[in-house]
């Protein structure tokens, strides 16, 4: 362990200790302050801010698309990167009063799997059951990081259920060529075998201080925080309009739509709306065509009002908050959650 300073959140007043082995990130989520993040890999952006007092810090590496070189030297930083070796201050850019003093404890634990079926020709549906500790906590729409057998690299991804007493957790998962875990995922990986897992990071999660409608726009694997919190909502009865666009290429890429059927008869006013981007003659396809963008574009008129969460690949959710301010939706009322990856860069579609 390294020297330990104190690290000042304002806006908000909050003080954490830091050592210097730990991201100003990390530490703040063993403390429980749930500040904004996404990938934790210097990729997204989401945890941008800015240093005003202090100028001992130092990054590990980072993506310069998420933090450029003339936005370092003006003093802003990624806390999932930044390592502290002086007191600091720094200014949130990007949080939320609502969740930052709500952070659950972080929690590291053993799984069991307990189904791993596909649900595409290149998702999977995978079932864990918590081994140990007897519980983590987690909020709809946060995810958990599981260690790839065999190295020290960890992959994320959301949980797709909601918090149950049967220590369960659902995840969707896209396999991709060549991916270190989805490979081992798609090839090894059996019901009865063991991972090593921590959660709950993310703050993908329902503002519940709120009751304006909903806009969800998710692609690929990003279906799956999106029905935790259509779980959720329906499980608690909550009586909000949601509108759900998902984006896919072609009919094989669809998923859920029985699911989402049912829980459409639970909620109190849920429309989904899944478009195809390029659908194949084969598929005899009669509903929206084109990006998913394209399609919230085409049938809503404004979203003044409307507090939007969107997920899936960077290029869909860079496009969606685009489109999403042009409809008028405030960018303080767009959630979102980038689901980076170390394969190739993919389409605004989804994963």
């Amino acid at each position: 362990m390294g020297d330990k300073h104190v690290v000042r959140f304002e806006p908000v007043g909050i003080d954490i200790e830091v050592d210097e082995d730990q991201t100003i990130l990390r530490a703040a989520a063993e403390q429980g302050v749930q500040l904004m993040h996404g990938c934790k890999e210097g990729q997204c952006a989401a945890c941008k801010s800015f240093v005003l007092e202090g100028e001992d810090i130092e990054l590990d590496s980072y993506s310069t698309f998420a933090l450029p070189d003339y936005e370092k030297e003006e003093g802003q930083t990624l806390l999932c990167r930044a390592h502290a070796y002086e007191d600091l201050v720094i200014e949130l850019l990007n949080y939320d009063e609502e969740i930052i003093r709500s952070g659950l404890p972080l929690r590291k634990g053993t799984v069991e799997v307990v189904a791993n079926e596909p649900v595409t020709h290149d998702l999977r549906h995978l079932v864990v059951k918590l081994i140990e500790p007897e519980e983590i906590k987690f909020f709809p729409g946060q995810y958990m990081d599981f260690q790839v057998p065999g190295t020290e690299e960890t992959r994320s991804f959301s949980m797709a259920n909601t918090p149950n007493r049967d220590g369960l957790f659902e995840f969707v998962i896209k396999i991709y060529q060549g991916g270190l875990f989805s490979e081992h995922l798609a090839e090894k990986l059996q019901p009865g075998d063991r991972l090593q897992v921590e959660a709950p990071f993310g703050t993908f999660t329902l503002r519940e201080g709120r009751t304006s409608d909903l806009l969800f726009v998710g692609g690929g694997a990003g279906m799956a925080p999106m029905l935790g919190l259509l779980r959720s909502m329906a499980e608690r009865g909550v009586e909000r309009k949601v509108t759900f666009y998902y984006g896919a290429r072609g009919s094989r890429d669809l998923c859920f739509a029985d699911e989402l059927a049912e829980l459409g008869g639970r909620l109190s006013d849920f429309t989904y709306v899944p478009a195809l981007s390029e659908p194949a003659e084969a598929d005899d396809w009669a509903g929206e065509t084109g990006l998913i963008t394209e399609v919230v574009r085409r049938r809503e008129s404004t979203l003044e009002g409307v507090d939007a969460y969107v997920c899936g690949p960077p290029p869909m959710v860079d496009a969606a908050i685009a489109t999403l301010t042009a409809l008028g939706v405030s960018e303080n009322h767009i959630f979102y959650d980038k689901f980076t990856t170390t394969g190739e860069p993919e389409g605004e579609d989804g994963p």
